[in-house]
Formats: structure tokens, sequence, C-alpha cells
């Protein structure tokens, strides 16, 4: 049947983006560090260092969800294929619809992995901390502050990332003069890095009697959240120790006794 053919012709399109999508997320790589992570939190002594151990740990769970992401988008178009072509084959139109949800369903999917192949700076993958401050313009840019801020909790939200109010200050009268987020998830800074800046709105102000248009400001700085645990190793044969004794007059221990240490 027409329908079908046309649905099935859009889904054949989509194969060759997908088999290109393994290698843009680099599966082969994410498979053999998942093997050697894996490796590593088998050795004895790797729970010795809890904090270690939980990043190891929480990095293969990463890893393992994009695998396992791009398995089942591969599942779902294999699957969505059988149906069209059950329904084609069976002249079943009732399947229409449900064969087009599923279509829909693989492009989303898709399109969305296809998205975090672009998010590969630095540090895109990291948590992002969100701090918005009201401009000038009093209640109304205080109110204004708390749109956005409401506007990203709820972006976070529908996204399934973990939202951590981390600093508020309420306004004078509504609103907020400042607020921190802390916004945790896979690629978190990396969705919203580019939302950093001044942010303008023009309304009528239901804060004005005179039903005036304001013009308000606020806003937006986002960092990601950077781990400050760095781990320098010095060897013994690089340091060098100078001791010094005290110098003057008087007292039987001057000279004598080593009161200052030097490392370099």
């Amino acid at each position: 049947m027409l329908q079908f053919e046309e649905l099935k012709l859009q889904l054949e399109a989509l194969e060759p983006d997908i088999k290109d999508l393994a290698n843009a997320l680099g599966l082969d790589k994410m498979k053999m560090e998942i093997e050697q992570l894996e490796q590593r939190a088998a050795q004895p002594g790797f729970w010795d260092d809890v904090e270690n151990s939980q990043k190891v740990l929480q990095k293969t769970g990463a890893l393992k969800n994009k695998v396992s992401a791009y398995d089942e988008l591969v599942s779902a178009y294999e699957d969505t294929m059988a149906l069209i072509e059950l329904a084609n084959e069976e002249e079943d139109l009732s399947l229409l619809e449900e064969a087009q949800q599923e279509l829909n369903g693989v492009v989303r999917n898709y399109e969305k992995q296809r998205l975090q192949t672009l998010l590969t700076g630095e540090y895109d993958s990291k948590n992002a901390i969100l701090t918005f401050h009201a401009g000038a313009g009093g209640t109304e840019a205080q109110d204004w502050a708390m749109m956005l801020y409401r506007m990203y909790t709820k972006w976070a939200e529908q996204h399934n990332f973990k939202v951590t109010e981390v600093d508020y200050l309420d306004g004078e009268e509504a609103g907020l003069k400042s607020a921190v987020l802390l916004i945790q998830g896979e690629n978190a800074y990396g969705y919203l890095k580019s939302e950093s800046g001044v942010h303008r709105l023009v309304r009528v102000s239901p804060f004005d009697a005179s039903g005036r248009r304001h013009t308000s400001f606020a806003s937006l700085e986002v960092m990601p959240e950077i781990d400050n645990t760095i781990e320098i190793e010095i060897r013994p044969e690089d340091v060098k120790m100078d001791v010094y004794r005290a110098s003057g007059a008087g007292g039987q221990k001057v000279n004598k006794t080593s009161s200052a240490v030097r490392l370099t």
C-alpha cells in the first residue's frame, strides 16, 4: 500500500545515518574503555580509594548507557521496519498510525544521539552551575529573573536532569535578586553553555498601575562544575632537602641544632 511504502522509504533513508552515528559516537572506543575500566575495578584494592572507585563506576555507567542507547535505536529501527512490512503485506490500515508513531520515535531518538556527537567540548560532559542575577529595574527585573529561574528548572526536569538549589535570595516584593542552581546530568553544561548572557523582557508591567511598558534585564551565568581534586605525585628522588642552623650569640645549642628545613 502506498502509505506504508512511503513510511518504509523514510525509514530506509535513515539507515545509513544510523550506521554513521556509531562511528560519530565512537562506539568501538567506548567498548574498549568500558572493558579497561571493568578490569581496573576488578583489581585488588580497588575499593581502598572510595572516591576514586566511585568515579570509575560512574564513568563506566555513563559509557554503558551510551552504548545501550545506540543498541536500542538499532532495535527500534528493526522493529519499526518489521511492523511496516507486516502492515503493508496484510494491507492493515489500522496499523498506519502506530507505524507513523514508531517512525517518529526512531527519528527523535536518532536526532537526540546525533546532537550528543556535537557536544565534544572539554567541559561539555560536566554538570552545569547556573547563576541568576536580576538587573536594573527593581521588582520588574526581579520577577523576570524568577521567570528565567523557573523556565530553566522546568527544562532541566523535563530532560531528566537533577536540579539542586545552591543559593537563593528573594526579591523585595516579588521574584528574586539572585539564585544559583546546580544542574546534574550527562552533557548538562554542553546543552546550557550557550544560554549564558543578559536576557531581556519587554512587556506591560503588572507592577505598574499606569500600565506602561517596561524593559527588564536579568543575567544568567553558566559555568561547568569542575573537579578540584588534583593528584600530584612527587617522587622522593626529585626532592632536595636543605637544613639550616641558627646563628648569633648566646646559647649552648647555637650552631648545633638544625632549626630550619627547606624542601625544593
